[in-house]
């Protein structure tokens, strides 16, 4: 059983599938959980040209993600972006907590192995930052707290989203899992019988769930009826980025507080 109050890492890259970091964010999140988010600059290129947002990576806060759950209830209805299960207490949903580090700061803690983590997710991962981590660089932040992770024995899952795909590209992929990483491609199934763009985002983002141990029921399992399926609940209608003010814990770091 992994203890909630350990923290789990999120690195957004490069790679296309802006929208699986997002959801994903949001999942861990709603669920309760402590998240340490690094975004790379070329990942900020990418929301601004797949999801139209633009992120100040010097001076980030969740509310700049605001604009995605608006984007996307314009196309397809208010509900259409549901926010996961989340713990209740006396039927309180009890939103989780936000640290944001800058890519190049070294002095955060996800930078050392001593800072103790329940796992790390890069999602997406680029093929750049893919083969920097399987070739033991560090040049930046996400490199080094991935680094970390394998060296640590702990939990990195990434989630590549690139076709097709050349020897060097799978080479880099069979090292990184050889040594104990999880190449989880951004690929989602159709049994679930998807109907919206939605669903097959959520697909990916349940299966990384699933590798990190977080209980969500975002579709439908294979062998398992549409009636023994749980709703996600909404979090009283409100996006979990803009549920709690910033607040400066250190020089290039953001930490936000619960409710």
């Amino acid at each position: 059983m992994i203890d909630m109050k350990t923290p789990y890492v999120l690195a957004i890259t490069g790679a296309s599938g802006a929208v699986y970091a997002v959801r994903l964010l949001e999942v861990l999140l709603a669920s309760g959980n402590h998240v340490h988010l690094t975004i790379s600059p070329s990942a900020a290129a990418v929301f601004k040209v797949e999801l139209g947002l633009s992120l100040d990576l010097d001076r980030f806060e969740p509310a700049q993600l605001e604009g995605v759950r608006h984007r996307r209830s314009a196309v397809q209805g208010e509900n259409s972006m549901p926010t996961g299960r989340a713990p209740a207490v006396e039927g309180v949903v009890i939103p989780g907590t936000l640290t944001y580090h800058h890519y190049q700061d070294f002095s955060a803690g996800i930078a050392s192995g001593s800072f103790q983590t329940a796992g790390m997710v890069i999602c997406p991962c680029s093929m750049g930052t893919l083969a920097s981590v399987a070739h033991g660089l560090s040049t930046n932040l996400i490199q080094r707290a991935a680094d970390v992770h394998l060296k640590e024995r702990r939990k990195l899952i990434v989630v590549p989203r690139e076709t097709p795909l050349g020897s060097i590209q799978l080479q880099n992929m069979k090292m990184l899992a050889d040594a104990g990483g999880v190449i989880l491609p951004a690929m989602p199934g159709f049994y679930h019988q998807p109907e919206t763009i939605d669903d097959l985002v959520d697909f990916v983002v349940a299966r990384i769930c699933d590798q990190l141990g977080i209980s969500v029921e975002l579709m439908k399992r294979w062998g398992r009826g549409a009636e023994n399926q749980e709703i996600p609940q909404e979090t009283e209608g409100k996006s979990v980025f803009t549920s709690v003010p910033p607040a400066v814990s250190s020089p290039g770091s953001i930490s936000l507080p619960s409710n």
